[in-house]
């Protein structure tokens, strides 16, 4: 652990009681006293605290001072409309190989004369030496090292922040926005990766664990760590890079199309023109061999990432397999998600997964396991 690195909110942790565990080169919470169950239940209920700090942030500001350079220049390695994006708006995207898999998923945000990046932070290394590499004749590519990065997740999430920012209620999926503050100023988005409504605030370093402990008195706020926002996401049917998207994975594999808009498709005004095109736009018209998908397992064990899965209870090669598994307390069952072929893809069809020597049965279902609930 002397070797990870830490956040600006590490004390807090210990002083929390957390239980921290090695997460992407740092030394991150894994849970806090009540319990990874009872810290999913509550992010669901009321409003949970996470600290992100270790993902990575990235200003991305265009040379020539117009914002739609950047944009231009981004939409060569992200097969996503970045100059569709309005200002004050944000957009998922992903970062793709010539083989059309998936270096990395990350959010986008226009904030009027430069475009604001948060990549993942076992990838942020990687995405900034690829975003040099490509974009130094357009880009300036700022990696920011001073801020601190925050997850308020839940129902109750808007009424915690907006006791200390009251301009968040103003505020819908997706929106961005810079508030001053007592804290510094914030760089706030509506959003996050638990299937909750909620906010993602960047705030200044030296004003993160002030802002950390104002939320988490809050009576509805508690800390979240590592092992429910795993479980969170999972049920939000949210995909974990490494585990469920990795560089030989397809955005049409993966399920993820809704990320490619219209104007970036085949027949759209910017067709193409991004790493493994072909090869994604082919799948698109044609279909892929094989999908992710959600598994509902028979029995309270979930089935975790590994397993294989077959057609059959005794024979046959495999068809598939486990990408993710944890038991989902909002919905009281294990969940898994999967690659299965294409044809053994449907909804309702009946797979086995071999599990300390035995094939278990589970279902394929659609995701996500639980409904979103994001302010539209």
């Amino acid at each position: 652990m002397d070797d990870l690195q830490k956040t600006q909110l590490h004390q807090m942790h210990l002083d929390l009681g957390a239980r921290m565990v090695p997460f992407a080169g740092y030394e991150m919470p894994v849970q806090y006293p009540a319990g990874v169950m009872k810290e999913h239940l509550h992010c669901r209920a009321a409003a949970g605290l996470f600290d992100v700090s270790h993902m990575g942030q990235v200003i991305l500001r265009p040379k020539s001072g117009d914002v739609s350079d950047a944009a231009l220049a981004l939409e060569g390695l992200v097969p996503v409309d970045v100059l569709g994006l309005a200002e004050g708006r944000q957009r998922y995207a992903l970062f793709t190989n010539d083989e059309g898999g998936i270096l990395d998923d990350l959010m986008v945000a226009n904030r009027g004369d430069h475009l604001f990046l948060v990549v993942n932070a076992a990838c942020k290394a990687a995405d900034i030496a690829h975003l040099r590499a490509n974009l130094s004749d357009s880009c300036e590519v700022e990696e920011i090292t001073d801020r601190a990065l925050l997850a308020l997740q839940g129902p109750l999430a808007e009424d915690a922040l907006a006791t200390l920012v009251p301009e968040v209620r103003g505020m819908r999926f997706m929106d961005v926005r810079t508030v001053d503050t007592l804290f510094g100023p914030l760089w706030i988005s509506r959003s996050g990766y638990t299937g909750e409504d909620g906010f993602e605030i960047s705030v200044p370093s030296g004003g993160a664990a002030e802002l950390a402990k104002a939320l988490l008195a809050i009576e509805a706020v508690a800390p979240i760590g590592l092992g429910a926002r795993d479980s969170l996401r999972l049920e939000a049917g949210l995909c974990l890079y490494g585990n469920d998207i990795d560089g030989t994975t397809t955005p049409v594999e993966a399920g993820l199309t809704w990320a490619i808009q219209k104007a970036r498709r085949a027949g759209g005004a910017r067709e193409g023109g991004f790493p493994g095109a072909d090869r994604i736009l082919g799948q698109m018209a044609d279909g892929a061999p094989r999908m992710r998908v959600g598994l509902l397992p028979k029995g309270r064990g979930p089935m975790r990432a590994g397993a294989d899965l077959y057609a059959d209870a005794e024979a046959g090669e495999p068809v598939g397999r486990v990408t993710s598994g944890a038991f989902g307390p909002s919905i009281d069952r294990p969940m898994s998600m999967a690659y299965v072929s294409a044809d053994k893809a449907a909804p309702g069809t009946q797979l086995f997964a071999e599990v300390r020597g035995k094939r278990l049965p589970a279902t394929v279902v659609d995701l996500p396991f639980r409904p979103a609930q994001f302010k539209r």
